[in-house]
Formats: C-alpha cells, sequence, structure tokens
C-alpha cells in the first residue's frame, strides 16, 4: 500500500503548479560523470596495484590543477578513489569496534608507501586514509565523549597522517592537495585557532581559481570548529583582496557562502551587499549551469521563504530572482541536493533516482513558488538556452 500524501516529507510532494513550469532537467550531469569516472581511474590502479601510474597522475593533475566541471580537483578524486576499499573495509571494522582489524587495510597502504616513499602522490592517498578513518572513529558528533578505544585510535590515525605530509613541503612540490590536507589536520592541533588562517592561506594562494578551498576555509572558521564570526568576516575580506584579480567581489562570497549554509550565526557580520555583488562576479566569471544551479539552490532553497526578511538574509535570498531570470536555463537536481561542500568521507556519485527525484522536486518548489503569481495568471514558464519565455497557456 502506497503512503498517503500527509506522510510524505516537503521533498517528496509535487508542487501543484508545475504543468505550466517547463525547464531541462540533467540527472546526469558533466560534473558527476568526471568525477566518476576519475574515481574509478584511481579504484582501478590502486586494485591492480600500479601505484606509479596512479602516484603520476595525481601529481600531474594536481600541478595542473585540473578540476571536475563542479571544482572538485581532479588529484583528489583520483586520491579519494585509490584509498576508498581500504577505507571501507577498515571502517566495517570500526563499526565493530575492532582497532586491529581497522588497522590492517591501512598498514597494506603503508607497506605500498614504503616503496614509494618520496612519492608525493602516493603518500597524499595513504594520509588520507589514515584521516578517514581517523573520523570514522571519531564520528559525527564533535562534541560528544568518546571511548577510550575509539579516542586513542582517532589520534592515531591522524598521529599517521602528520608524519607522512610533514616530510612534504606544498610550496616546493607545488600540490596544492598535500596543502589541503595539512589543513585537514587542524583537527587534531593544540591550538587550531591560531593555525586555521595560516594554513588556509597557503592553500588557496596554491589553488586560487579553486572556489571549494575557500568554501572549506569558511567552514573551518564557524565558532563550532576553530575561528569566530568576526574572524570568518575578517578573513572572507582578506581572501577576496588576494583575490580580486581572479575573482572580483567572489571570494567573499565563497568563504561564507558553506558557512551561511549550516549556521545562521553567520549572518550576523555578514555585508550582504558586498556579498550579492561577489554573487555577480562569480557568474560572470564561471557561468556554467553546475555553478548556477548551486547558487540558485543556495539563495532559493537554503533561505526559502526569507525574501521578505529585511535583513541580511532576505537581501541574499531575494537573489534567487536575477540568478534564475538571468543565468539559471537547466535544472540539476544532484546539486539542488547537495549545496553544501561534502567534507565527509568521500565517495562515488551512482545514479541515485531517490536522490534525483528529490532534487528534481526542491527545484522546481522553488521555481513554482518564485513564477506563481504569473502561472496563476495562466501562464506558462518556459525555460530555453536563450532565456525565460513567459506566454499564456495554450
Amino acid at each position: 500500500m502506497g503512503r498517503s500524501q500527509d506522510r510524505w516529507s516537503e521533498d517528496e510532494r509535487i508542487p501543484p503548479l508545475l504543468p505550466r513550469l517547463v525547464i531541462p532537467m540533467k540527472d546526469s550531469t558533466e560534473d558527476t560523470v568526471a568525477y566518476n569516472r576519475y574515481f574509478e581511474q584511481g579504484q582501478f590502479l590502486s586494485r591492480q596495484e600500479n601505484w606509479a601510474e596512479l602516484g603520476k597522475l595525481i601529481r600531474r593533475f594536481d600541478a595542473q590543477r585540473i578540476a571536475t566541471p563542479g571544482g572538485t580537483p581532479v588529484s583528489e578524486v583520483l586520491a579519494a578513489g585509490a584509498r576508498f576499499d581500504a577505507v571501507q573495509a577498515a571502517i566495517e571494522a570500526v563499526t565493530c569496534f575492532d582497532e586491529a582489524g581497522a588497522r590492517l587495510p591501512l598498514n597494506a597502504l603503508q607497506k605500498v608507501l614504503e616503496d614509494h616513499s618520496e612519492d608525493h602522490g602516493v603518500a597524499l592517498v595513504v594520509a588520507l586514509a589514515h584521516i578517514d578513518i581517523g573520523w570514522a572513529w571519531r564520528g559525527d558528533n564533535w562534541g560528544s565523549p568518546l571511548p577510550t578505544v575509539a579516542k586513542g585510535a582517532f589520534h592515531a590515525h591522524f598521529r599517521a597522517a602528520a608524519r607522512i605530509i610533514d616530510r612534504f613541503d606544498p610550496f616546493e612540490l607545488d600540490a596544492p592537495a598535500m596543502a589541503g590536507a595539512r589543513c585537514a589536520l587542524l583537527a587534531v592541533d593544540a591550538s587550531p585557532e591560531m593555525r586555521v588562517a595560516d594554513d588556509f592561506e597557503d592553500l588557496i594562494d596554491l589553488d586560487p581559481g579553486n572556489a571549494n578551498r575557500m568554501r572549506a576555509f569558511g567552514l573551518n572558521l564557524l565558532p563550532r570548529w576553530f575561528g569566530s564570526y568576526k574572524q570568518l568576516e575578517l578573513q572572507a575580506r582578506r581572501t577576496a583582496a588576494r583575490t580580486a584579480d581572479l575573482w572580483g567581489a567572489g571570494a567573499y562570497t565563497w568563504v561564507y557562502l558553506d558557512a551561511l549554509s549550516v549556521d545562521p550565526g553567520a549572518f550576523d557580520k555578514l555585508d550582504a551587499e558586498y556579498f550579492a555583488e561577489g554573487l555577480h562576479d562569480i557568474l560572470e566569471r564561471r557561468p556554467d549551469q553546475h555553478t548556477v544551479n548551486m547558487l540558485a539552490a543556495f539563495t532559493g532553497y537554503t533561505l526559502s521563504g526569507m525574501a521578505c526578511d529585511p535583513g541580511n538574509r532576505g537581501r541574499i535570498a531575494s537573489c534567487f530572482n536575477w540568478i534564475v531570470q538571468d543565468h539559471l536555463r537547466e535544472v540539476h537536481p544532484l546539486v539542488w541536493m547537495r549545496p553544501v561542500s561534502n567534507v565527509s568521507h568521500p565517495q562515488p556519485q551512482p545514479a541515485d533516482r531517490d536522490l534525483q527525484k528529490r532534487g528534481r522536486v526542491r527545484a522546481l518548489s522553488s521555481l513554482a513558488e518564485h513564477f506563481a503569481p504569473q502561472i496563476r495568471a495562466g501562464n506558462r514558464v518556459l525555460f530555453e538556452n536563450g532565456g525565460i519565455t513567459i506566454a499564456p497557456s495554450a
């Protein structure tokens, strides 16, 4: 028996105005295809034990700053695929509190590193595997106390990662992925608030064109982690000043974007006009539909219902109007389901029909609400490459 309508979640309800709202859907995007291709390549090379080729590819893509269309560094996707089997096996042991069993897959990777000790591409795979398993022991609830075994394993894996990472200088090697791994060690630093700005500044200086670096910086600057709202505002402005030639005001927006998504308190010190200027600068430089969908999801769904708010939230939510009118031409459902950077253990991105459906409903609900006056007046809203047509419904 199917569920009654009143038991359906918000993300599953079909908006009643949809027949008069027509927009192309891309369930499989260029970003998803590219991500999965590189993930599978990394996984294949590790299964074939072709670590020399894998390390070479990671180093090359990192040095060339190549990313997927959605902005994920290819070097890190390869590394994610390469360690996936080992990490999954270790996580299964962690769930059983089997400390020795969780170490076995990592011991095998350590032996690989011994054979490729000077290859920082291989080193990246092993270091990130330790970090993944450390977090598996730690769990998602940062504030909760840990059993002795879990606490010891968490710190042991991060110490192992630090020993690997500290052997390589990201600037000498021109390796932003290694700088990113160093930022991940802040979780166990004795005084992370003293290092967070410098570590992320190094990372962003190495890879200023990658917005994901700035988004991660903002998350790490939240009070729940290693910063404060005051520090978030200061570093967003400093990052924007350092990257103005590349992003205009866009870096201010990137640093704040995910922080605002998960912590409403971050709105308190936000310069909403500067943030809105950054949205314009980002889409002037990155008009691709992946970026457009991400920013539309943030303004139209994450901040939904705030457009009439006279404060900072309302000012940013109102940007949904021009983002849709001037830029949105197709819906990428999975982007609407993942508007915030995925900072957890990386996974392949399979064709998940449930996620796609929920993403479609999120996007279409936001658009139907936005165009409700025109649709209720009997018009049809049609999105095409050349723009949006609003005309009486036949």
